[in-house]
């Protein structure tokens, strides 16, 4: 399972990583792309917008448990970088005591607060009852998405981004089974998308674990492994909290974003969760990138490696931008065909259109600052990348989308670029960051002990 990705060609190494990473990426999308499609082919607008604003929630959800388990992976890969068995170990267990801690708390929370989050999300009231009944199955099922998400981070931290990329695998292909059969032959509506959902993370997890105890993957625990040590609860948090509220703001955002489409109507509340799904298609690559970054960049860290972790980092940048002028390039030319996919509705096609077109420029700032904020995580300053998204959101996206849906009622165009706005404001802050560190004014940039 381990391997050290401190030597060879840089950009080579960063095509291998991310491969597996993005193939992993585009996968989990599937899910609420699957969900999305098949309730868009079986069921009316109100069980597409209930699918479309639960999944939203729960998108939610799981890049706050992706965010938080960066501090794994990078606390894993500087210990990787630096041939600390030990340090391997006990950083293993302490995610998982962490991690299952926190699932079964959100579990609880959440369920009881289900009811309310629907009415937070101003969920059009021919929707509320199938979002209500979506969100309490995914939420029975957190545990499980947790799991996965520890099994992912360990494994990255130690350079390995294709054993994820089976597992996931197999939880998308029992997905679409199961999807296929509580939509369209049990006719369960957003209920079965959800029931899906869950029992395909539940496979997944379970193989998984089956595959690591048989195969013995590398990975050697033991039960003082598992204690809480605060040395290392503080190191795993002191990168993960930062990513994980950042992570969570963002979604806040674009929750924000959703319920002042849901407060126009039906027909654009399904137009915005149809073109969500669709970037997240297209933010696979950033995604993808942002994670990839942190895990080399760690271990080269960890082995001393600093102009290695630089180039790392330019390389990223480099093939996001080029990835953002072709995903521009195709929507400004194909967006209603892209949209059309999973609606007839001539209305929800329009809208989702406009707001596509203006959407999409995101990609390219988007992936320039999840770039940086993988190289700022494994120097263990993920507080800058908190920094850089709150600034954002508060006072570029959030604001501007209320303008431009208040100035502009009868088009979502204006509320796309509303995104794109946020992001290039976090590029300036992000490339300001970076030269202040490179001229030396910050002396005390964290190194490896």
């Amino acid at each position: 399972m381990e391997k050290n990705l401190t030597r060879g060609s840089v950009f080579k190494t960063i095509i291998s990583f991310s491969l597996p990473f993005l193939l992993s990426y585009f996968l989990q999308t599937l899910y609420g792309m699957a969900d999305l499609f098949l309730i868009g082919q079986f069921n009316g607008v109100d069980s597409t917008t209930a699918v479309s604003i639960g999944s939203q929630v729960m998108h939610m959800l799981t890049v706050m448990i992706v965010g938080l388990a960066m501090g794994s992976t990078v606390m894993i890969g500087k210990a990787v970088g630096a041939d600390q068995r030990e340090e391997i170990s006990a950083a293993v267990g302490n995610t998982v005591t962490l991690f299952m801690g926190v699932s079964a708390v959100l579990t609880v929370v959440l369920l009881v607060m289900v009811k309310t989050i629907v009415s937070v999300m101003s969920t059009p009231e021919e929707a509320v009852r199938g979002t209500v009944a979506y969100l309490t199955i995914c939420f029975m099922g957190i545990p499980f998405i947790t799991a996965y998400n520890i099994i992912s981070s360990v494994f990255r931290g130690m350079g390995d981004s294709k054993s994820p990329m089976y597992f996931v695998a197999i939880a998308c292909a029992a997905n679409i089974v199961l999807d296929l059969l509580f939509i369209g032959v049990l006719g369960m509506g957003p209920a079965g998308a959800a029931l899906g959902t869950t029992l395909s993370q539940t496979i997944s997890v379970a193989i998984s674990l089956w595959i690591i105890m048989k195969k013995q993957k590398g990975l050697s625990l033991r039960k003082t492994d598992l204690r809480p040590q605060k040395n290392r609860m503080a190191a795993l948090l002191k990168v993960g909290l930062p990513v994980a509220f950042q992570d969570g703001f963002i979604q806040i955002a674009f929750i924000v974003i959703t319920v002042i489409a849901n407060q126009r109507g039906l027909n654009d509340a399904a137009a915005v969760g149809i073109v969500e799904k669709i970037i997240g298609i297209l933010f696979l690559v950033p995604s993808s990138m942002l994670s990839t970054v942190s895990a080399l960049c760690a271990q080269n860290i960890g082995a001393g490696r600093h102009d290695r972790a630089k180039k790392t980092l330019m390389f990223a940048v480099l093939i996001c931008v080029s990835f953002g002028l072709l995903s521009v390039s195709v929507m400004q030319l194909a967006a209603e065909p892209f949209v059309g996919l999973f609606t007839e509705d001539g209305d929800v096609i329009r809208l989702g259109s406009q707001y596509m077109r203006g959407y999409v420029w995101d990609c390219i700032l988007a992936g320039t600052h999840f770039c940086f904020s993988g190289y700022f995580c494994a120097y263990g300053l993920s507080l800058i990348s908190f920094l850089h998204n709150i600034a954002s959101i508060t006072l570029a996206r959030i604001p501007l989308a209320y303008l431009a849906s208040t100035c502009f009622p009868d088009t979502l165009f204006p509320m796309g670029l509303a995104t794109t706005a946020g992001s290039g404001l976090s590029v300036m802050i992000c490339i300001g960051v970076f030269l202040w560190l490179e001229r030396g004014k910050r002396k005390d940039l964290p190194r490896p002990a």
